[in-house]
């Protein structure tokens, strides 16, 4: 005879049994699954978006705190800028002026017995006029402090001997003679009578009359409204005019 198994199909034991809900539980339990993954995502995007917010917040009062202290400090700021401005001001009128008293003072005490002076104008810069002052053309060629002098010698020799002295000051850098003739020479002779009469220092044949300028090239140039000025000729320039003019005696 042939066995039968007389235990319903699904409740027996050892057998697979039949999936009840089918692969549709399984598909909802993936989309259950993604929709709460998707949620999570959106909190953790909401919570980011909201803690970068607060930053900028926090960032831009923290700005508007700062720019309003600087702004409250900006009095102080320009009374600085205004202090420095100033105190660079008076500096560069200190360190331009010269010192034409000790200048003076030097002159006075080199000035030779047989050298007298009959005009002397001192100025900072040779855009300076001076009424009545000397005019020679030499001084425009010294950007700097010059002195301006004519007079006269007993002789070239004492001019020369002059122009020596004259670089014992302290400060000169050069000494340019513009001119210096006879009363006698060949330039003066005709004059000579003439200058005697109207008062003039050369009133003899064997008196030198000069015309020089004095550089104080080291100096401090004095600051002109005009920008840009040429600025001081090379001190090499040549100091030995007195020489050659009394090579002409």
């Amino acid at each position: 005879m042939r066995p039968v198994n007389l235990i319903p199909s699904e409740e027996r034991s050892g057998e697979r049994k039949p999936m009840r809900g089918g692969p549709l539980a399984y598909i909802i339990i993936g989309a259950l699954a993604a929709a709460v993954l998707g949620v999570a995502l959106l909190a953790i995007t909401d919570n980011q978006i909201s803690d970068s917010k607060a930053e900028i917040a926090t960032l831009e009062s923290e700005t508007a705190a700062v720019e309003a202290r600087a702004q409250s400090l900006s009095a102080y700021t320009q009374f600085h800028s205004l202090r420095q401005q100033r105190v660079a001001t008076v500096t560069g009128l200190a360190d331009s002026r010269f010192d034409w008293q000790r200048v003076m003072k030097e002159l006075a005490l080199i000035l030779p017995n047989d050298v007298w002076l009959t005009n002397l104008t001192g100025t900072a810069s040779p855009g300076v006029s001076v009424e009545g002052g000397a005019t020679i053309s030499l001084r425009d060629s010294i950007a700097g402090p010059a002195l301006a002098m004519t007079g006269c010698a007993t002789g070239q020799e004492a001019v020369a001997g002059f122009v020596q002295a004259l670089k014992e000051i302290d400060g000169v850098t050069r000494v340019g003679m513009q001119s210096s003739v006879l009363g006698g020479s060949a330039e003066g002779a005709s004059s000579g009578s003439a200058s005697a009469a109207s008062g003039t220092c050369q009133t003899h044949d064997f008196i030198a009359q000069f015309q020089l300028v004095v550089a104080f090239d080291a100096a401090p140039i004095v600051a002109t409204a005009t920008e840009g000025e040429a600025a001081a000729p090379p001190a090499a320039e040549s100091e030995t005019a007195a020489a050659s003019e009394t090579s002409s005696e």
